[in-house]
């Protein structure tokens, strides 16, 4: 990848092989923005047919984040760059969602909440120095991770992982809340993708440029904000 101008807004996003990653990759090369997206190792992506479209203001680099030792290679990788956005978008959930936190088994529960919680944490920690000292550091986080709209009940282990990643998120920005960074808790709606099923109400294509723009429009804005992808704030 070409080394891009200074003047040449980039994003580090962590997560970017298909679903909402993908489609925000997409969003931000549209917008003129130098991209550099991670997938796992494995087979050829649609990230990698994008990059090879992009006339080198994409880049594909590999990494698992639930591996740390290879979040420290990544960091060691990308130790000359610099990024105005770095946005962690990960997330899975268990293969039966009407399951209680009673019934998930611990094998379960414990993969889910790696990667949901403690992996995009121990990400922005490992790579926080690669973003610029005004920039943002962002997570996909889920309406579902608000305690005080909980009152129906339902999706136990991810709602779950989710208040437990806002809650991490929080502990994150009380420690750097001399930092000039913004820092930002996302919650998408409910997406068609692989993780949000068919029944979705809204397409990849209306919802992204939305959220997209609200990662854009938080920059300069130091602290932590949990939004929606308007814009509007989630209640805890």
């Amino acid at each position: 990848m070409q080394e891009p101008s200074p003047s040449t807004p980039s994003i580090l996003l962590v997560g970017a092989s298909r679903g909402l990653g993908y489609a925000m990759a997409q969003e931000f090369l549209q917008r003129g923005w130098s991209v550099v997206g991670t997938v796992r190792a494995g087979a050829r992506t649609l990230l990698h047919d994008l990059a090879d479209a992009s006339q080198g203001r994409l880049a594909v680099e590999v990494v698992d984040i639930t591996e740390a030792r290879q979040l420290v290679d990544l960091r060691t990788r990308l130790s000359s760059r610099r990024f105005d956005i770095l946005f962690v978008n990960a997330g899975t959930a268990n293969r039966n969602q009407d399951e209680t936190i009673a019934e998930v088994s611990t094998e379960e529960f414990v993969h889910v909440m790696v990667t949901n919680a403690l992996s995009p944490m121990r990400a922005i920690e490992t790579l926080q120095e690669l973003v610029t000292e005004k920039g943002l550091i962002g997570i996909m986080s889920s309406g579902q991770g608000s305690v005080s709209n909980n009152v129906h009940g339902g999706h136990e282990v991810y709602r779950g992982t989710k208040a437990a990643l806002n809650t991490y998120m929080r502990s994150y920005a009380a420690r750097q809340a001399k930092s000039g960074r913004a820092l930002l808790l996302l919650a998408p709606g409910w997406i068609r993708t692989g993780l949000g099923g068919p029944d979705a109400p809204l397409t990849t294509e209306r919802a992204i440029p939305d959220i997209v723009g609200a990662v854009i429009a938080q920059q300069g804005k130091p602290g932590l904000q949990y939004l929606d992808r308007m814009g509007k704030t989630v209640p805890w």
